[in-house]
């Protein structure tokens, strides 16, 4: 692996609570809360959202890995501590649909580039919504995933329309309705994860599968996973006239894999 360069984020948020970091292409976001299981704050998710947009226009920058610290938590969501506190000073709950900032969970989403959940831990909440934003998925063994927002009067509303796009509606709408938590490997059994690794582990596979992508086209991948997004729930003779981006057959990325290829050697990609 290339040399790390490790910085922090700065702005808003308090700068220890996000590390950044650049390995082979990939940037590595840590959500650096432990001992408030890496719950998101308002400001932190804002933040977050800034970084991932920056990380979107790096050129440099071919996936993003998310994860947190310590091997309890990958994110808890929201923080109900300081949610109590705004609520008993009668400062009104705004919906991320409806405030200034874009909701972390559509810049996540929307991201051009390939995005890897990293779960060294559990996931539930809007914890478990974060992973659910991303494009793959890897979690520790003992990393617990759910959505506990009935039984705290809360929405969901992100995973109400994501996770029967991903697993059966059926073992969605029991995940939704009953609040329980599931066992990584059965969030494998649903789909919902790509590998379940030993505890510890989480990062290095996911590293694993983000280095093995930025070996790629960068076109070709970000093509990919525009497509993807901008398809889901339309019909297929729509989705097929999609030509969002750069077209990859037009790219000087496709003219490089074809002299590689001939030539018996590793792609030097341009990403144009």
């Amino acid at each position: 692996m290339s040399e790390q360069n490790e910085t922090t984020a700065t702005g808003e948020s308090d700068p220890r609570e996000l590390i950044i970091e650049t390995r082979d292409h990939v940037r590595i976001f840590t959500v650096n809360r432990p001992e408030r299981m890496n719950a998101f704050t308002p400001d932190l998710q804002r933040q977050l959202s800034h970084e991932f947009i920056e990380a979107e226009h790096d050129g440099d920058v071919r996936v993003i890995v998310l994860t947190g610290t310590g091997d309890r938590a990958f994110s808890s969501g929201m923080d109900m501590k300081v949610r109590k506190e705004a609520d008993d000073a009668g400062k009104p709950f705004r919906y991320k649909m409806a405030t200034p900032y874009r909701y972390l969970l559509e810049v996540i989403l929307e991201t051009n580039k390939p995005v890897i959940a990293a779960l060294n831990g559990s996931a539930v909440a809007g914890g478990f919504e974060t992973a659910l934003a991303c494009d793959l998925r890897v979690a520790c063994e003992h990393a617990k995933l759910g959505l506990p927002e009935a039984k705290r009067g809360m929405g969901a509303h992100f995973s109400t329309i994501m996770l029967p796009r991903i697993i059966p509606r059926a073992w969605a709408l029991e995940m939704l309705f009953g609040g329980e938590y599931i066992t990584a490997e059965k969030a494998h059994q649903y789909g919902l994860l790509n590998r379940v690794v030993p505890k510890g582990e989480a990062l290095n596979a996911a590293m694993e599968i983000a280095i093995n992508i930025a070996s790629n086209a960068p076109v070709t991948v970000r093509r990919m996973k525009e497509t993807a997004t901008k398809s889901s729930g339309m019909p297929i003779v729509s989705a097929l006239r999609l030509n969002e981006g750069l077209n990859p057959y037009l790219s000087e990325d496709r003219k490089e894999g074809v002299r590689a290829y001939i030539e018996k050697r590793e792609p030097q990609w341009q990403g144009r």
